[in-house]
């Protein structure tokens, strides 16, 4: 099965403590690994101020996560994203393959 790079960042709100924090990069990286993800790394971006405001935030914290998996997948995170009350936005991205080297002997 051929597995896709994929990149998805999330806002949460910037009253969401710590402790819930780690417990939904854990909570996502669970789901990616159990639905087939492979390669998850998680990057904590930290408290940023929006451009413009999100249902009255004018800050959020963000959390990028790069893994390898396929489209159903990625509509699982997405709808799990969705109904979960501390993300204000999230984005996922599917990234170019990176160009296999043909050595030539």
């Amino acid at each position: 099965m051929l597995l896709n790079s994929y990149e998805t960042i999330y806002i949460l709100k910037p009253d969401v403590t710590e402790d819930k924090n780690l417990a939904l990069v854990h909570e996502y990286k669970t789901l990616i690994k159990k639905n087939g993800g492979q390669n998850v790394f998680v990057q904590h971006r930290g408290r940023r101020h929006l451009s413009y405001n999100i249902t009255h935030y004018y800050d959020g914290i963000y959390v990028q996560m790069n893994f390898e998996g396929n489209g159903d997948l990625v509509n699982l995170l997405e709808k799990s994203m969705r109904f979960n009350d501390n993300i204000v936005r999230y984005l996922t991205i599917k990234q170019a393959p990176l160009p296999q080297l043909q050595i030539q002997v």
